[in-house]
């Protein structure tokens, strides 16, 4: 039997590599031949499952302190994870983050250095943003949208959500006040208007846009165009052609919600490989019921899909504690059961 394993992070326990490894340390204790492709949906670890980050670069921080921010540039393409420079960790979390001024300029530094260097091809990953500035500081940094007709500059991001809404969606998390929310949907609301003005893009008519508080919607009117995060990562890896040389799936992530299915690694890759006729096991942290039911409903007679929850079979102390020795095991009992 020959497998994909394809698992996005746990957040906060285990990475996409590691929770990929463990699927491969499965395979490997029961002799099964493991295709071990970590994965993103185009928020954080973007970079990381992209090839990791091979230049460094001090831009501005959040807060507007300088950070080394890692990215990546090979054969002119470049990959840029927003996090990395504009990230809600550098702005010491939502305590301590200031929702009003969070600024994206650092982002917008690092797009502008990667077409500086000959990037012909910009991926930017949106997630874990400190940000509702509607991409302003970016766009301040990044200069005349012209530099950048002769590149792909692609938005990664994994939401729907829409420019205006951001605020309202994302900016509790990030320690917004319900008063702060007003404001900033007022700002962005204004900034809709200015884009449409000086650029001609209406960010307020696109899905997606609003993703980084509205980072999205800032580097589309600046010529970029929004694509699924997992898709960007799918075509990296012909995600298609090794489905057609696997008899099974793993896929996973710490947690199955409804938001899973819309986009993200697990119900996207999920319906790839039940339309390939491959069986699925999605081994994940904690699973809500009613997602792991719309998810096991995808299956189909030939290519079933298995939910298989790490709080539920071993804990949750150890879930958290143990992760990889958790994925690892539980990959193990599920891929005896397809033998």
């Amino acid at each position: 039997m020959r497998v994909l394993a394809a698992l996005d992070k746990f957040r906060g326990t285990a990475t996409a590599a590691e929770a990929t490894a463990a699927v491969g340390q499965a395979g490997w204790t029961l002799g099964v031949d493991v295709d071990e492709v970590p994965m993103s949906d185009g928020g954080e670890g973007i970079l990381e499952v992209l090839g990791g980050a091979n230049r460094t670069s001090l831009v501005t921080g959040p807060s507007g302190q300088p950070v080394q921010a890692g990215w990546r540039l090979q054969n002119r393409r470049a990959v840029i994870e927003m996090a990395a420079a504009s990230g809600l960790l550098l702005a010491g979390g939502a305590e301590r983050n200031d929702p009003l001024a969070a600024t994206t300029r650092g982002t917008g530094e690092l797009i502008a250095q990667a077409a500086e260097q000959g990037a012909r091809t910009i991926v930017v990953g949106l997630g874990g943003s400190a940000t509702t500035d509607g991409g302003l500081g970016a766009i301040e940094a990044m200069h005349s949208p012209a530099r950048y007709k002769s590149i792909d500059l692609q938005v990664a991001c994994d939401v729907r959500t829409r420019f205006v809404d951001a605020a309202a969606v994302f900016a509790p998390q990030k320690g917004a006040t319900p008063a702060q929310v007003a404001l900033l949907t007022a700002r962005l609301n204004q900034l809709a208007e200015r884009y449409l003005a000086d650029y001609g893009v209406d960010v307020r008519e696109v899905d997606g846009t609003g993703a980084a508080g509205g980072l999205a919607g800032g580097l589309l009117a600046m010529g970029g165009r929004i694509i699924g995060g997992f898709d960007v990562v799918a075509d990296h890896f012909d995600l298609d052609e090794r489905l057609e040389s696997v008899d099974a799936v793993v896929t996973g992530e710490g947690y199955l919600d409804e938001q899973s299915l819309d986009g993200k690694v697990v119900g996207s890759l999920a319906s790839l490989a039940v339309g390939a006729g491959r069986p699925v096991v999605a081994v994940v942290g904690a699973a809500d019921d009613a997602a792991a039911a719309r998810l096991v409903a995808l299956g189909t007679a030939d290519a079933p899909v298995t939910v298989v929850s790490l709080v539920q079979e071993f804990g949750e102390q150890r879930a958290f504690a143990e992760p990889q020795w958790c994925i690892e095991h539980a990959a193990e009992q599920a891929l005896r059961a397809l033998a």
